[in-house]
């Protein structure tokens, strides 16, 4: 990459192109202000870009909002499925339908802002491959906590994958997570689980295949309309499992 400054004064990125990847599933009452807020800050950047929205099958009309708004936002697209399949499931789908050197999937909710892929653009150039969010390390900034009680199954979760499948970070289920290109198109298609912990699995093929991966600290604010019951919480931990036992029997080869 070269060293083109950014419009905005953010990393070397010239030249190059970025995909914003959305998966949004009954998001037709927020998906506008987050396509407008991302919209807002790439228009002003010196590097190509371009926004997918992914609907895993809404019940809503979060299709038809995105819809309305692809003629007034520049380089924004609908992939619209009409079946339910999972958050992983239509990240896959927008991380490979995707054509930029680097590609960010973020939570529909704008939970953290696309403004902060400038920390991440510069590390591509030295040499790493996938660079993460963390809510975890020094540097973050937590701007709404969660319940107590979502905090509590949040650490005991994260005890759970250092334990069954070390994949060497503070942070696995933060939304907002950036691969190059390379790495999208040979860790994506080797994903095979589409709802509570495919952030694990892709991580864990990630170190699997050898790429340099990199934390960086976001800001993030959370989400009080999202909430995890009990048996989301058990099915990730199923599902977790299913990953070491897949790294066990030689799965992702």
């Amino acid at each position: 990459m070269n060293e083109k400054m950014s419009a905005g004064g953010g990393s070397a990125f010239g030249g190059q192109k970025l995909s914003v990847v959305i998966p949004a599933y009954n998001e037709a009452s927020r998906i506008s202000h987050t396509l407008l807020a991302v919209s807002d800050y790439l228009k002003n950047q010196a590097y190509e870009y371009e926004i997918l929205v992914v609907n895993d099958g809404s019940k809503d009309n979060t299709a038809g909002v995105v819809r309305d708004l692809e003629p007034s936002i520049q380089n924004l697209h609908l992939i619209d499925n009409k079946e339910n399949h999972g958050k992983g499931w239509v990240t896959k789908q927008g991380m490979l339908a995707a054509t930029g050197d680097v590609r960010l999937f973020m939570d529909a909710d704008n939970s953290t802002a696309v403004d902060e892929v400038e920390k991440m653009l510069p590390l591509f150039d030295q040499g790493y491959e996938v660079v993460i969010g963390s809510r975890r390390i020094q540097g973050s900034v937590i701007t709404v906590h969660q319940p107590w009680f979502r905090d509590f199954l949040g650490g005991v979760f994260r005890l759970i994958v250092h334990t069954a499948v070390p994949i060497g970070v503070t942070d696995s289920q933060c939304g907002f997570k950036a691969f190059s290109g390379t790495a999208a198109q040979a860790i994506f298609p080797k994903q095979s689980i589409y709802r509570w912990a495919f952030d694990v699995e892709i991580l864990a093929l990630a170190r699997k295949m050898g790429f340099k991966l990199k934390e960086v600290p976001i800001t993030w604010i959370n989400d009080t309309e999202s909430h995890v019951k009990l048996s989301g919480m058990v099915s990730m931990l199923v599902e977790v499992l299913q990953v070491r036992l897949n790294l066990w029997a030689g799965k992702y080869k």
